[in-house]
C-alpha cells in the first residue's frame, strides 16, 4: 500500500546514514583468542560449548572485581575497567558526571559510535528533572578509542570473539559505575541506554539487582539479528556472511543478547520504558515488537512508546525532543 510518509522517512534515514563515510568492511574472524578459547580445532564447536556454559551461569560470566582507582576530576570520572583488553586506552573507563542532588542517579549509555558529546544534552535535561546522571563511554568509544580507529569498530565487528569481549566489558564497566554511585550515597539507581547502549544496559539491568528502573531507546531481542538486518551494520554483515548464516550469527552472539536474560526480570519490580521507531531501519520494528511481547508475556512492568520515525531520525527534531522529555518524565515518576 502506498505510504508517502513512510517513503519520505526512509529517504531521510538513508540520507542520515549516508553521512558516515568511514565504515570499514573487515574480514571474518572467530576471535577465540579474545575469549581464552584459541587453539581449538573446531572454532564453531568450541564457541558453542563455551557459550552454553556462559548462558547457563551468566551471573558468573558477568561478575567482576570492583575497581579501586576511581578518580573524579573536573566532572570526569575515570577508573580501570574490570575486564582488560589489549588496548591501554580502552581499559581506562571515562564517565562524565552531572550531579543534581538527592539520592537518585542514572547511568547513561549512548549509541554506537557516539562521540564524547553524545547524550550530554540528555544528561543536563535529567538534571532539570532532579536526576543525577553519569554518562559512560562504552568500550572503544571516544577517549577509549585506539589510535588506529576512526570509529568504534572493535565493539561491533565481524570478529565474533572480540565483539563478545567488548560487550561484556561495557556491561561490567556500567555495573562498576553503580558501585561508584553507591559509594557517593546514591541509593535509587537506574539505567538508560540507546541503540547498542540499550543492549548493554539491558544485560546490566538483568544481572544487577541494584538497578531499579530501565529505559531503552531502540530495543531488540537478539544482537545478531540486528547486525544482520540493520542498515547501520551492513558493512559488518558483509564480513560475517562469508562464513556464517543469520541463524549461526544469532547463536554465536546469544550471550550478548537481551532475549537471553528476560527471564531474570521475572519477580523483580523494575519499571521499564522502551521507545522505538516504527520506521527503524537499524533495529527493525519486528524485533522491537518481539521484545515488547516478551515483556508482556512475562507480565513485567513495561511502558512502550512508538514514535513515527526511524533510527537515525529519532535523534532529529522534533522526535529527539519528544523522546528526551518522555524518558525524563518516566524516570522522574518511577525512580
Amino acid at each position: 500500500m502506498f505510504n508517502p510518509y513512510a517513503r519520505w522517512m526512509n529517504r531521510w534515514e538513508l540520507q542520515l546514514a549516508g553521512r558516515d563515510k568511514n565504515r570499514v568492511e573487515r574480514p571474518f574472524e572467530w576471535g577465540l583468542d579474545w575469549l581464552d578459547l584459541d587453539g581449538a580445532a573446531d572454532p564453531a564447536r568450541a564457541l558453542a560449548d563455551a557459550a552454553s556454559g556462559w548462558l547457563a551461569d551468566s551471573p558468573s560470566f558477568y561478575s567482576y572485581r570492583i575497581p579501586a582507582d576511581w578518580e573524579l576530576k573536573d566532572g570526569r570520572l575515570t577508573f580501570t575497567s574490570p575486564l582488560p583488553s589489549r588496548y591501554p586506552e580502552n581499559d581506562v573507563v571515562h564517565a562524565q558526571w552531572f550531579p543534581a542532588g538527592g539520592d537518585r542517579a542514572v547511568v547513561v549509555l549512548p549509541q554506537w559510535n557516539s562521540d564524547s558529546e553524545g547524550h550530554v544534552g540528555l544528561c543536563k535535561l535529567l538534571n532539570r528533572f532532579g536526576i543525577s546522571a553519569l554518562r559512560m563511554s562504552m568500550a572503544y568509544h571516544d577517549h577509549r578509542m585506539p589510535a588506529e580507529l576512526s570509529r568504534a569498530d572493535y565493539h561491533v565487528s565481524s570478529n565474533i570473539g572480540r565483539t563478545i569481549h567488548a560487550c561484556r566489558q561495557s556491561v561490567l564497566d556500567a555495573r562498576a559505575c553503580f558501585d561508584w554511585l553507591e559509594s557517593r550515597g546514591y541509593s535509587r539507581l537506574g539505567i538508560l541506554g540507546t541503540s547498542l547502549g540499550s543492549c548493554v544496559a539491558f544485560i546490566a539491568l538483568a544481572h544487577d539487582p541494584r538497578i531499579r528502573i530501565g529505559v531503552f531507546n531502540h530495543a531488540s531481542t537478539f544482537f545478531g539479528d540486528v547486525v544482520w538486518t540493520g542498515l547501520s551494520t551492513q558493512h559488518v554483515r558483509k564480513g560475517l556472511e562469508t562464513v556464517l548464516t543469520q541463524d549461526q550469527v544469532r547463536d554465536c552472539w546469544r550471550v550478548i543478547s537481551p532475549a537471553s536474560y528476560m527471564d531474570m526480570l521475572i519477580g523483580r519490580k523494575v519499571p521499564t520504558l522502551i521507545v522505538w521507531g516504527c520506521y527503524d531501519t537499524s533495529f527493525l520494528p519486528c524485533f522491537s515488537r518481539e521484545i515488547i511481547r516478551g515483556f508482556r508475556e512475562r507480565k513485567l512492568d513495561l511502558r512502550s512508546i512508538k514514535l513515527p520515525c526511524g533510527h537515525y531520525t529519532l535523534g532529529q527534531p522534533p522526535f529527539n525532543y519528544i523522546d528526551g522529555l518522555t524518558m525524563c518524565r518516566f524516570i522522574q515518576k518511577n525512580l
